[in-house]
């Protein structure tokens, strides 16, 4: 059975809360299908802060960007692949994800994305030891 995108998209953003949550951090997600990031978290003192922005993939496909690299968001970025069965996880910060970003035009129309090859590397999979607090100003 084909899971939808929304339900892909919760599996992919509760799986990251877990896996946060399991390093110490408090995590609340943002309201559903609204601009923005798609997790808060803070440290239980909160002295620090974080957004992150979730990508949810049912395969290791290419990640959709949207029609402009300005709305890249957040402190940092989580791919969630394979999300039915054993997810992986790749941890970039916004920089890298524009950076590696893929520019494609179809039809007059202009759309990113990143493709697994760039995305998908030993140096962000699993990789939660990049997502570091920052202090709170």
């Amino acid at each position: 059975m084909k899971l939808n995108s929304q339900v892909v998209g919760n599996i992919g953003m509760y799986y990251a809360s877990y896996r946060l949550s399991q390093l110490g951090w408090n995590v609340m997600p943002t309201a559903r299908n609204a601009r923005g990031i798609d997790l808060v978290m803070y440290t239980s003192d909160g002295s620090s802060f974080l957004g992150i922005q979730v990508k949810a993939l049912s395969k290791k496909n290419p990640v959709p960007l949207g029609t402009s690299l300005e709305k890249i968001m957040g402190d940092y970025w989580v791919f969630v692949t394979k999300v039915r069965h054993d997810p992986v996880c790749y941890i970039l910060k916004p920089g890298e994800v524009r950076e590696m970003a893929h520019r494609g035009e179809k039809n007059g129309k202009v759309s990113f994305w990143l493709q697994p090859k760039s995305y998908s590397t030993f140096a962000f999979q699993e990789a939660w030891d990049r997502i570091q607090p920052k202090p709170c100003s």
